[in-house]
């Protein structure tokens, strides 16, 4: 079983920065793709961004040019460095891995973007 821990949530000003950051337990093969969804009070939880194995990588329309997604496989890590963040970004941010269609995923970490 795979476990996941997010981290580098917080609160921030609209128009700052945030990095988090996603370690795996275990070996986790870089086949796998793995990326983070979000949820905001009363809604659904969305896909941000997601990297695969050859190192391509998608994001939501939103946050294009805002966010940069990128992975450490020595470190079994993957992290989300947000940029120019606006309150529309506010919510529980979760790391996921995508393995043998199935989602697993860590516990989230709270971002919060107000002045």
């Amino acid at each position: 079983q795979v476990q996941l821990v997010e981290s580098g949530g917080g609160l921030v000003q609209p128009g700052g920065s945030l990095r988090l950051s996603c370690a795996a337990s275990g070996s986790i093969s870089s086949i796998w793709p793995m990326g983070w969804h979000r949820q905001a009070p009363g809604e659904q939880r969305d896909v941000v961004a997601t990297i695969f194995r050859d190192n391509k990588k998608i994001y939501v329309d939103s946050v294009k040019g805002r966010f940069t997604i990128s992975r450490d496989s020595a470190k079994n890590t993957i992290y989300l460095q947000m940029n120019s963040l606006k309150p529309e970004d506010t919510a529980i941010y979760y790391c996921y891995i995508y393995i043998n269609n199935t989602f697993s995923w860590g516990q989230g970490t709270q971002v919060t973007v107000s002045s």
